[in-house]
């Protein structure tokens, strides 16, 4: 493994969607954006690591980034490269929920 290529996972800042959105709305959004990730370009498995990586808490996040071979340029992985240097650039709201989503009561 190597250790020097690993920065250390951060939570990503807070931020604002354009208007508030539902939880449901943001499920969608990364569902379409995971969906369509990998014709952009990189490999497969590299995209379906980070959205594992993503959707989890931030020591199983590093664990599977390094395991991966995941380099990672910006601690709250919005932009990462493989081992190979193909760039994968993550969206906030695959990482985090906005500041102003709307909790279904």
């Amino acid at each position: 493994m190597d250790t020097e290529n690993s920065k250390k996972l951060k939570k990503p800042k807070p931020w604002k969607h354009s208007e508030p959105i539902q939880l449901a709305q943001l499920k969608q959004m990364r569902d379409e954006f995971w969906d369509t990730a990998p014709h952009y370009g990189g490999q497969k498995e590299i995209w379906d690591a980070l959205r594992v990586a993503a959707e989890s808490d931030l020591a199983l996040a590093q664990t599977i980034v390094d395991s991966a071979g995941i380099i990672i340029s910006n601690p709250d992985m919005t932009l990462c490269y493989d081992e190979r240097g193909a760039k994968y650039e993550l969206p906030k709201y695959v990482l985090s929920e906005p500041t102003n989503l709307i909790r279904d009561a």
